[in-house]
């Protein structure tokens, strides 16, 4: 018979409480299962329920998604992706141009001249498009960051 190990860390108040609920939840749901499709379908009652309170608290979490000012843009657009997903695997289904407008949207002030280039004067406006050009602007503005440190230590003669 094998013996099963987990390593539960406390919450420490510092890491997002929903979080290490759902990871202590899965634990709890593993040794409780025999089976892996038993596992599978537990898992799924349990968070893809298509209850409509599950339906509004996701709905909420993506109207109130907001960027704050000095996060990083890619984990922004990788939590807003996951958002994305969640929505969908509750049969939750936004168009491409919403999705494109709505990450757009949730940017802060500082990207608002970006944000008015890029929906002007197009025809079709994506959500890999613009997820692209965002990606592309900040790994610019990362490039240009850095230049700016190496000129700052470059000797002066």
């Amino acid at each position: 018979m094998a013996i099963t190990r987990f390593e539960i860390e406390k919450f420490d108040g510092e890491t997002n409480f929903n979080l290490w609920q759902v990871r202590m939840m899965a634990i709890l749901v593993v040794l409780m299962e025999k089976t892996s499709s038993a596992l599978w379908k537990r898992l799924e009652t349990l968070y893809a329920t298509k209850s409509l309170a599950n339906r509004l608290v996701l709905k909420q979490r993506l109207f109130t998604f907001r960027m704050n000012e000095g996060e990083l843009l890619r984990d922004h657009i990788s939590q807003f992706i996951t958002l994305l997903n969640d929505l969908k695997n509750i049969e939750v289904h936004l168009d491409d141009e919403d999705q494109a407008m709505l990450l757009l949207c949730f940017l802060p002030a500082s990207y608002k001249s970006f944000m008015e280039t890029l929906i002007y004067g197009r025809d079709k406006l994506s959500f890999e498009d613009v997820k692209g050009h965002l990606l592309s602007r900040d790994k610019l503005d990362n490039e240009l960051h850095l230049d700016s440190k190496k000129i700052g230590k470059l000797p002066f003669w």
